[in-house]
Parts: C-alpha cells; sequence; structure tokens
C-alpha cells in the first residue's frame, strides 16, 4: 500500500526536528540557507507533498475554487478556465469544474455543492435560465467569496468582470451596414441576461446611429442559449421564412453562431442573399462555411482577471466594501473573403 513520505520521515532521515523541516520547506526566515537546501532536495528525492487536509484544518481554507460555466464544450468558456487555472495553480490553489448546461436548478445544486465541499470562493458565469439569484445572495451573505464573469448580474455587490458587449455588438453590426445591409435580424441569448441586454443595446444603436429603423419582428431568442440546436434552426428558418426576410444576421451569442452557421448550411441559403457576424471565440471559426464576421472576447486574461479578484477577496485580513466591474474590450474580425460591398 502507497504510504507518502511526510514531514516526521523527513526529520528522522536528515536528524532535524519535525518543526525545522517545517520551517524550511516554508523557506521561513529563521532557517538557514544550506538547511533549506538539504530539505528541500530531500524532500523532493522521497516525493514529499504537502497534506492538504492538514494544510486546510491549519489555516481554515481548502485552497480550492469553484468555477460554474453554462458549457465546458464553448470556446469562450474553455479559454476563460484555462486564464482562471493558470493563476490558480501557480498560487497553490486547485479548481473544482463544473457545467449548468443553462439550466437553472443544475446551477443551484452544482454552487450548493460546491459550497458543502468547503472551496474558498466561487467563480460564477450565470447559466440562461436563472432569473432568481436568492440562492447566491444568501452563500454571499454567510461570507462565500464570490466573482462574477463574462455573464454578470447587479444583485450582488462584488468584483466582476465582462466584456464591452455593447461596443462589440455595436461594430459587427456597423460592418454589416458598411456592406450594404439595411434588414438585420438578431440571434440572441436568453432575454434577462446581462450580456444579451447589452448586445441588444449595442445593435439598436448602430442601427439608429445609421438611419436603420428596428423592427422588433426581427428579434429572435434561444432561450438555451445554442445548447439545443434545433430551437436554433427553428429561429433560423422562421426568419428565412419571413415575408419581410433579413439580409443579414447578427448573433450575439458564441454558441449560437456556429449552431446559426450550421443551420443556414443545413437549410442550402445562399450566402450571397444573407451575411453573418456574431460572437465568436473558436479557434477554427475563420474555417466556418458560411463565413462570418465575428467579435472575439478576451476569454483567457478575463479568465485570469476574474481569479486574481476572487484570491484578492480570499486572502484579505480585512473585510474588502469597495468593489469594481472590469470591462474588457473586444476584437472584430472581418469576414474573409469581403462581405459584398456595393459597387
Amino acid at each position: 500500500m502507497y504510504k507518502p513520505a511526510t514531514i516526521k520521515d523527513i526529520a528522522l532521515a536528515l536528524h532535524l526536528s519535525p518543526s525545522t523541516v517545517s520551517r524550511a520547506l516554508r523557506d521561513g526566515y529563521e532557517i538557514s540557507e544550506e538547511t533549506k537546501k538539504l530539505v528541500v532536495a530531500y524532500a523532493e528525492k522521497v516525493n514529499y507533498r504537502s497534506n492538504p487536509i492538514a494544510l486546510s484544518l491549519k489555516n481554515r481554507r481548502s485552497y480550492s475554487i469553484g468555477i460554474v460555466v453554462p458549457k465546458l464544450a464553448n470556446s469562450f468558456f474553455s479559454q476563460a478556465i484555462a486564464g482562471i487555472e493558470s493563476i490558480a495553480y501557480e498560487r497553490g490553489y486547485h479548481t473544482i469544474i463544473t457545467q449548468t448546461h443553462d439550466s437553472a436548478e443544475r446551477e443551484r445544486i452544482n454552487v450548493n455543492h460546491l459550497a458543502q465541499r468547503s472551496v474558498d470562493g466561487l467563480l460564477i458565469s450565470m447559466s440562461a435560465e436563472t432569473s432568481d439569484f436568492s440562492f447566491l445572495k444568501s452563500l454571499h451573505d454567510d461570507g462565500l467569496p464570490i466573482v462574477f464573469f463574462d455573464r454578470i448580474i447587479d444583485e450582488i455587490d462584488t468584483f466582476k468582470v465582462t466584456s464591452d458587449n455593447f461596443k462589440g455588438a455595436y461594430n459587427a453590426v456597423e460592418s454589416l451596414i458598411k456592406a450594404g445591409k439595411k434588414k438585420i435580424a438578431l440571434l440572441a441569448n436568453a432575454p434577462h441576461l446581462s450580456i444579451t441586454n447589452e448586445r441588444l443595446a449595442g445593435y439598436m444603436k448602430a442601427l439608429a446611429d445609421n438611419h436603420i429603423h428596428f423592427k422588433p419582428e426581427l428579434i429572435r431568442n434561444c432561450n438555451k442559449g445554442g445548447n439545443d440546436y434545433q430551437e436554433v434552426e427553428d429561429a433560423v428558418k422562421d426568419l428565412l421564412n419571413a415575408a419581410d426576410k433579413p439580409d443579414a444576421i447578427f448573433v450575439s451569442s458564441d454558441r449560437i453562431s456556429i449552431s446559426c452557421v450550421r443551420a443556414l448550411k443545413n437549410l442550402n441559403f445562399d450566402p450571397k442573399e444573407i451575411a453573418i457576424a456574431g460572437f465568436a471565440n473558436s479557434d477554427v471559426v475563420d474555417l466556418l462555411y458560411p463565413s462570418l464576421s465575428y467579435v472575439k472576447q478576451k476569454s483567457f486574461e478575463m479568465g485570469q482577471i476574474a481569479v486574481e479578484m476572487l484570491l484578492k477577496l480570499i486572502e484579505s485580513k480585512y473585510p474588502i466594501t469597495e468593489f469594481e466591474t472590469r470591462v474588457l474590450d473586444t476584437e472584430l474580425h472581418l469576414q474573409q473573403p469581403p462581405l459584398n460591398l456595393p459597387r
């Protein structure tokens, strides 16, 4: 049976006291450099690892962070998680990752499970279904550090980081207008999400600034956030069959963008008739057909900022009462080959 080396084992082998070994491993100032090198070298030789349970009991921390995202099979969230882990592991924290599949019930179950596992804090991007935030507010009021990223909410006063969704949407829609498009439909996520409303506002402002009348009948919401492909295809089919068919579609969600491209291909549409622009963070988005102009978010950086915010809450010796919401710029990548510009 495997038995890991302990501080007592190292102390016995080196004829030192356990307290000296412990201080040497923690780089204690009272221990000589020669002793530290001796202890560290032997610890590496016997593959010593600190006991996380003992450490958590001593410091009243689990050194674990809960991450709650709508979908792992989503380029944006996988990149954000990579950013989170790049900082967390450097700082000695492990991550426990859960996905909600945009289900309010699963989100509540996952959050409660993580809280019961005594995570030191939560990083969460809200599910498309959730409109009651009382379970999160209760945990936050009880002292659990929580930071929101991407899909944030106003109901809890804490650190948050998101993208400039308004500007990203504005730039994408403006690119369609510059390509000569006048009837631009909007394929959006659930209407109560923060990102949906911000991107809707950017869409409407771009239309207004270019003297194009806003038509509510050109908006379709996909409440399951692109997790149900059929929902997206039905919405696209509905738009294509409309009497006043759009000449462009702006898709305000990463996952819905990919499903929209798939739906258009399955429906055998003519790419010369309808241009597409949308939010997308996939590494292969440039290879998609039909091609689209896309807004790329700084997902990796967002993950890094979110975890830094959370660790600030976790490690602060005093209660933090002033919080900030960071808003990151987006990048617009124009369709290649270019959209059909008027000659």
